[in-house]
């Protein structure tokens, strides 16, 4: 009952009355009392868990949620009975059970953004590291999703994966992002905005085709044995949540479809800042000079020739 509603009912008891129709009285509940939300995991509900191992106090819910809010009367709350009971779950969650019959993605961010982990039908366990008393948002998917758990991807040298597992180096864990926000929170990081179209166009043909070779390669893993495809630093390439541009993320839209592929495998397309700091790497056709894509691009070369220019015998396909 909402904090409104149970001072109107205290005042209508005290003046010994009450708004009575047709024998019920009238109270309207607060968006965290809808209807069927009532603490208890039923039968075709995804519920939350105040602590891990599906105990404490439960949420249950039968539709997304894009935003729970954070403070009462109007937050999404913990009902049933045990620890947390009361609390807002924005951030306050440690374990689930999906009784429901469609996978359910719960998120880091509101509004379905951000590292996510999904649930399939009937199953329950604990939020993992990076998500435990930190989710914001969850979404029932219409169907099973492609995306990968565990450390393998679903992209192949012809076919763009949709993750890529991500380790957040400061934060000592590992993210999967859809791949395309990577490339687009990487690209400005690497290459200036303010450059050439032709040069951002090339950075994001190299940062995709980059990170996309690692997808398809990694065997990393954290010293706690998490796997992961990139470091979220210059160990591989910097990526920023959050960092994206219009000018960069056009030109990731504009390269989206195309990959730099040799012999029929995806190139691990290397760079770094000019010529100086690639020292005679660049020489050997692996690696492109970043400054120097930019220096072309000013001379009118478009980012195919200055693809081709440092990346010797790759194909460009769309």
């Amino acid at each position: 009952m909402s904090t409104r509603a149970a001072r109107l009912i205290s005042r209508l008891i005290a003046a010994s009355a009450a708004m009575v129709v047709g024998g019920v009285v009238l109270a309207a509940p607060s968006p965290a009392s809808a209807a069927g939300r009532d603490g208890v995991c039923q039968t075709g509900e995804f519920c939350y868990y105040f602590n891990s191992n599906n105990k404490g106090s439960v949420s249950d819910f039968t539709k997304s949620v894009a935003d729970y809010a954070t403070k009462q009367p109007s937050c999404y709350d913990f009902k049933g009975a045990g620890a947390g009971k009361g609390k807002c779950i924005k951030n306050e969650a440690a374990s689930v059970w999906n009784r429901s019959k469609k996978t359910v993605r719960v998120y880091f961010n509101s509004k379905y953004k951000g590292a996510y982990q999904d649930f399939k039908p009937g199953s329950k366990g604990n939020l993992e590291t990076g998500l435990k008393n930190q989710n914001a948002s969850h979404r029932f998917l219409s169907s099973t999703p492609s995306t990968p758990t565990g450390c393998k991807t679903d992209g192949t040298h012809t076919k763009l994966p949709t993750t890529i597992l991500v380790y957040r180096e400061s934060l000592n864990r590992v993210d999967r992002v859809k791949f395309k926000d990577y490339v687009k929170n990487v690209l400005p990081n690497e290459w200036y905005a303010s450059w050439p179209k032709e040069s951002l166009k090339a950075g994001a043909a190299a940062v995709k085709n980059y990170g996309w070779y690692w997808a398809l390669s990694s065997t990393r893993k954290t010293a706690s044995g998490k796997c992961f495809d990139v470091y979220d630093s210059t160990g591989s390439q910097v990526y920023r949540p959050g960092s994206a541009k219009a000018a960069t993320n056009a030109a990731v839209n504009t390269m989206w479809k195309t990959r730099l592929t040799k012999g029929g495998k995806i190139f691990q397309a290397q760079y770094c800042q000019n010529t100086t700091a690639c020292s005679t790497w660049w020489r050997n056709g692996s690696w492109m000079s970043q400054e120097g894509s930019r220096d072309l691009a000013r001379k009118g070369w478009g980012y195919s020739k200055i693809l081709k220019y440092y990346y010797k015998g790759i194909a460009i396909k769309s």
